[in-house]
């Protein structure tokens, strides 16, 4: 399955298109549209630089690699919306994060009501309620409900 448009505009706005590498609120290096690791599997470094074409790109090739990740955890059948909020938010929290989660559990057992109350348990970054996260969560939800 692939990441909807809705999905793509969710990522992009939230992560926002850096062309140089900066500190995420978790202190991870971070680059493009909140990319940590190159295509090659290297980290990104403070002092990186990109250009919008090369941002675009490895954006597309790491959502990739999280839409191959998710189908792998994800048991049951979703709808495109529903595959999508769930990209965004492992885009976010990582594969492995979502991979042990509750949200993961009740998806797979059918439970996709109190999936979606999981999403709004993830608003913290090393401790922190986060605004950002707030309304992220929020958005990811509600694409997740339709």
């Amino acid at each position: 399955m692939k990441t909807n448009a809705e999905g793509e505009t969710l990522i992009k706005d939230f992560e926002k298109l850096r062309l140089k590498a900066y500190l995420c609120p978790a202190g991870v290096p971070t680059i493009s549209y909140g990319c940590t690791r190159y295509t090659d599997g290297s980290p990104v470094r403070l002092g990186d630089t990109i250009t919008k074409e090369e941002a675009e790109k490895l954006f597309n090739v790491i959502l990739g690699r999280f839409e191959k990740g998710m189908s792998r955890y994800i048991k049951i059948e979703l709808n495109e919306n529903q595959f999508s909020a769930l990209v965004s938010f492992a885009f976010n929290v990582g594969v492995g994060n979502f991979k042990n989660s509750t949200l993961l559990r009740k998806i797979n057992s059918g439970d996709l009501e109190g999936a979606s109350k999981e999403f709004e348990r993830w608003i913290y970054s090393n401790g922190k309620k986060l605004r950002g996260l707030i309304r992220r969560r929020e958005a990811e939800k509600e694409l997740f409900l339709t």
